[in-house]
């Protein structure tokens, strides 16, 4: 298969099916895998690719399915429970590895890793789709803005809709609350944890603290110690967030997480095609230093899943065509700070 033969794990979950359909139109030709050999196959057939199957907890039948692999692009959540295993593949077959992760603890647990990827002379890349690329590059942009600052304000307003892997995740991240980063430490704090308003770009908005990436992601790109990442929400829906907190306890049960998980099962499918084309995204940051001085960066891109296949597709150009040094890396680090500026449907990052 020469250099150039690169995978997309996960294939035959929502967003490894747009992403292996974009790949194709592109003129490009993954190996598409996962454990389930029949719908892995059956998507293979339909697009005339090339088809692996194996299952993540066999190391060894992970490292022969990678054989021949230059890049990896993982896209079968939970990462919490996937990521590191396809990583430690990756590195036992030289291997580069790209996810669509948006968990904080992933980040991290790639982190650890930077050392071996280092000595190996791969890249480890996770988050290369809509988290986080465009918030990664928000971040990046405010630095060079004001390379002094000591806060940093991320945040983001979409009616993307959510895919059945994106909402079991949301289910997990239940029983772990809120994060934000203070004085260089990552802090637990409740869910909903602050409030306040934010014109993302179409009005201003009451908006709230989730545990997004960023918490992880934006501290490597940028070493600000102080980072909170903000989403639209009501004041009663911050309010019920609140309440909600102290029932996480309940709510990060085995019985509580397999009924929600069903529920997701049965109930969400992932936006269409015309959804996806209708629903745009707006990105917006906040710089600020010791002494009150303030950037703000404000961005539109495409809807969070086309953000995704395309971010997905950048990386794996990118990374199939790298001759740099390995390690851990964001992707405004590996891809430049402006790098979502090159994706469809989005436009340029403004600081005022």
């Amino acid at each position: 298969m020469g250099d150039s033969a690169w995978m997309i794990y996960g294939a035959n979950g929502y967003t490894g099916r747009l992403v292996a359909a974009e790949a194709v139109r592109q003129g490009l030709a993954p190996i598409l895998a996962g454990r389930n050999a029949h719908e892995v196959e059956r998507i293979a057939a339909e697009l005339s690719l090339p088809a692996r199957t194996f299952d993540l907890a066999d190391p060894l039948a992970s490292r022969a399915a990678l054989a021949g692999v230059t890049v990896v692009a993982h896209c079968a959540g939970p990462f919490s429970a996937t990521s590191a295993p396809m990583i430690e593949a990756c590195l036992a077959s030289a291997s580069h590895y790209v996810d669509i992760t948006g968990e904080i603890a992933v980040f991290e647990q790639a982190r650890a890793y930077d050392l071996l990827a280092r000595e190996a002379a791969l890249v480890i890349c996770p988050g290369v789709g809509f988290d986080v690329i465009p918030t990664d590059c928000v971040a990046a942009c405010l630095k060079q803005a004001l390379p002094d600052a000591s806060h940093l304000a991320l945040g983001f307003d979409t009616g993307s809709g959510l895919s059945p892997g994106t909402a079991k995740t949301s289910v997990e991240g239940l029983r772990l609350g809120g994060q934000v980063r203070r004085d260089g430490e990552r802090v637990r704090v409740p869910l909903g944890y602050r409030q306040r308003r934010i014109d993302f770009g179409r009005g201003e908005k009451n908006a709230v603290t989730i545990p997004w990436g960023d918490v992880a992601t934006a501290y490597y790109s940028t070493s600000i110690p102080n980072i909170e990442v903000y989403l639209p929400a009501p004041p009663a829906a911050a309010l019920g967030m609140r309440l909600v907190d102290p029932l996480r306890g309940l709510l990060g049960g085995a019985a509580a997480q397999k009924w929600l998980k069903g529920q997701v099962d049965k109930r969400v499918r992932g936006p269409d095609q015309a959804t996806r084309e209708r629903l745009r995204t707006w990105v917006w940051g906040e710089a600020r230093n010791a002494a009150g001085e303030t950037r703000t960066a404000r961005l539109e891109t495409a809807n969070g899943y086309e953000v995704t296949v395309h971010g997905v597709l950048l990386a794996v150009r990118h990374l199939l065509a790298y001759n740099g040094p390995g390690g851990y890396r964001t992707p405004s680090l590996l891809f430049g700070e402006r790098c979502v500026e090159q994706l469809p449907g989005s436009g340029r990052i403004r600081i005022a």
